[in-house]
């Protein structure tokens, strides 16, 4: 989940609360505090609210919490006359933009860099790493509008940013690391977008890399913002940015977004800050929270959340729900929402009705026996993410994926988490790329749940690695596992393996009746490669849900 860092005069100046007030309230916007330092504080924020990953989103939801500015917060939006003309070549290519203009911005750098790093958040989040959305922010006084965005040729150059010098599309996606990071999301393209002015200009090569003469510095007064994309998520990160600028003072302006033709998209102009509208009843906050609050008492929390709302006949409240929240899908969300802004701090908890005598389930206890065993050999636990994606557990570990093997998740908050791990493995190469600084050897482990088929399967990893890391290590320990979980030769059996992680000659299968229960052996040095590891490394992945069966 993304950490934002809040400097503390910056919060007092947008919020007008001294910061030890903000200190004690802020954790109860569901916000974690991870560190504390003399003149800032880092904190994390939950990925559904990206209105939040900025100094000022989390100022605007302050002064709304503290009741210094409750209610549907909003900003007029004035039309600026500027025009985006809208050409059919690029709909097959990337469909969606919104555009917008700020001006009366007062940039000193720290502002600068709440604004990139905002826009960077909303890349990784929203944006699924740009795919879905992507951000471009320009100094608006060095372009000329009308502005065009279309569908050009990969031979067309121009000065990327942080560049000097000319590249073509094509050569910033083969050389630029904006373009190697980010070349993916145009795979199989022929054209790419552009976004250029009424003099040829180039503003954007979206979701790639800005031109280096629209480059945003503490001299920028006036602010354009295209939003590119595959859905209509991009008006929520547009909304987002222009908020987010409107908290810095500055004013906020509309542009119109015209159609080459009136058969490729309809005119409309953005941003748009019209709330959407959702209705809940006072029985159903009831209902769900167990606190008995009257129609006014969830008016006045909803008003803390930054809602508008308004009390209705037969204990119903309309709620108008503000253009940059997305997360708000259901009645329910909004109740979560009363909760927050009655206060977790104010509910009081209650001890259960039913008294019930609990046991230690059976995984439990071979995992806590395999914990013991595993430091016994001399072995660190590490607890790792159970969310990952195909390319982490398969292409890095060359391996070919089997048919029911991935479950996907259904709305990833990243390309890394798009699927449930069906391996641990992968999970500690990653953990042994992030130590590459620290002394060897190192010896780590993970007990934890993996998916397979649909069903849930408890694994034991581990890995160890050092210059002289080879089969009869891994082995070794490999033995004195099943020896120690009660499992001697006659129960399981060793056998050649076929697992292209691992190296071919110097990998085993584990056997149990007649399946394959766990493998283990040396880490094929593609995989080591694959990972940025530079020393051998040995591993083995062991089903306890079959030892202890």
């Amino acid at each position: 989940m993304p950490v934002i860092r809040l400097f503390y005069d910056d919060l007092e100046t947008l919020t007008g609360v001294g910061i030890e007030r903000i200190k004690e309230r802020l954790p109860l916007l569901c916000a974690d505090v991870e560190r504390i330092e003399v003149d800032y504080m880092d904190v994390e924020f939950p990925p559904n609210r990206p209105d939040l990953f900025s100094v000022e989103g989390v100022s605007r939801a302050l002064k709304q919490f503290l009741e210094i500015e409750p209610g549907l917060g909003s900003y007029p939006v004035e039309r600026s006359g500027i025009e985006m003309v809208i050409e059919t070549s690029v709909l097959d290519v990337r469909p969606y933009i919104v555009c917008g203009v700020v001006k009366n911005v007062h940039f000193d750098s720290r502002g600068i860099e709440s604004l990139m790093l905002l826009q960077e958040h909303l890349h990784r989040g929203l944006g699924r790493n740009r795919k879905n959305v992507s951000v471009g922010v320009h100094d608006l006084a060095r372009v000329k509008p009308p502005f065009r965005y279309l569908a050009g040729d990969p031979s067309f150059s121009f000065v990327p940013l942080d560049y000097e010098e000319e590249m073509t599309m094509a050569e910033i996606l083969e050389k630029h690391p904006k373009g190697i990071g980010y070349r993916y999301i145009l795979e199989g393209k022929d054209k790419y977008p552009l976004i250029l002015d009424s003099d040829g200009n180039v503003l954007s090569f979206p979701p790639i890399i800005n031109a280096e003469l629209t480059r945003v510095t503490e001299s920028t007064t006036e602010i354009f913002i295209d939003v590119t994309g595959l859905n209509e998520h991009v008006s929520i990160a547009l909304n987002i940015i222009a908020y987010a600028l409107g908290e810095r003072g500055g004013q906020i302006q509309s542009v119109v977004l015209r159609p080459a033709n009136e058969r490729s998209v309809e005119e409309r102009e953005t941003p748009d800050f019209e709330p959407k509208r959702m209705g809940v009843s006072v029985e159903e906050v009831h209902s769900l929270l167990g606190i008995e609050l009257s129609a006014e008492e969830c008016k006045k929390c909803c008003e803390r959340m930054g809602f508008g709302a308004e009390v209705k006949p037969e204990g119903r409240i309309e709620v108008k729900i503000p253009a940059y929240r997305y997360d708000i899908l259901h009645p329910w969300d909004i109740i979560e929402d009363i909760a927050i802004g009655y206060g977790y701090d104010r509910i009081k908890p209650e001890i259960p009705s039913a008294m019930v005598i609990g046991e230690v389930h059976p995984i439990e206890e071979n995992k806590i026996a395999l914990r013991e065993i595993m430091t016994g050999l001399g072995y660190f636990e590490v607890m790792t993410f159970t969310l990952t994606s195909e390319r982490k557990q398969f292409e890095l570990m060359r391996r070919t994926r089997r048919e029911g093997e991935k479950v996907a998740v259904a709305s990833p908050i990243s390309m890394e988490h798009t699927m449930l791990r069906c391996s641990i493995l992968p999970n500690l190469l990653e953990i042994l790329l992030i130590n590459k600084h620290r002394d060897l050897p190192q010896r780590i482990f993970e007990v934890g749940q993996v998916m397979v088929n649909l069903k849930e399967r408890y694994m034991l990893a581990a890995v160890s690695t050092h210059a002289h890391a080879n089969f009869a290590e891994v082995k070794s320990v490999v033995d004195a596992v099943l020896k120690e979980m009660g499992m001697g030769e006659v129960e399981v059996e060793v056998v050649d393996s076929e697992d292209d992680a691992f190296l071919e000659g110097r990998r085993a299968d584990i056997i149990k009746g007649g399946k394959i229960i766990g493998v283990f052996g040396e880490i094929h040095p593609e995989v080591i490669l694959n990972f940025g590891l530079d020393h051998p490394v040995v591993g083995f992945e062991v089903d306890i849900s079959g030892i202890s069966s």
